[in-house]
């Protein structure tokens, strides 16, 4: 193991010892942040009108590609 991954199982393990949850790392609380972001934005484009699309410069057929895309793909 790298010095990084000693040390995260050093606190883990003392973090379990008190009782307490884990803590969630930054990067994880980030990810999911985008995410869920991605998941909003795409179902919201499947709900904009003809006149919205055009405004912003997509046609049906992109927003509903983009639109149905799994929020892990970008």
């Amino acid at each position: 193991m790298n010095g990084m991954s000693d040390v995260r199982l050093t606190l883990h393990s003392q973090e379990l010892e008190a009782g307490q949850e884990p803590a969630m790392s930054t990067l994880t609380r980030n990810r999911w942040s985008l995410f869920w972001c991605r998941r909003r934005t795409r179902k919201a484009l499947l709900d904009l009108t003809a006149e919205q699309l055009r405004d912003i410069g997509l046609t049906a057929e992109q927003a509903r590609q983009e639109g149905l895309k799994p929020f892990w793909r970008s």
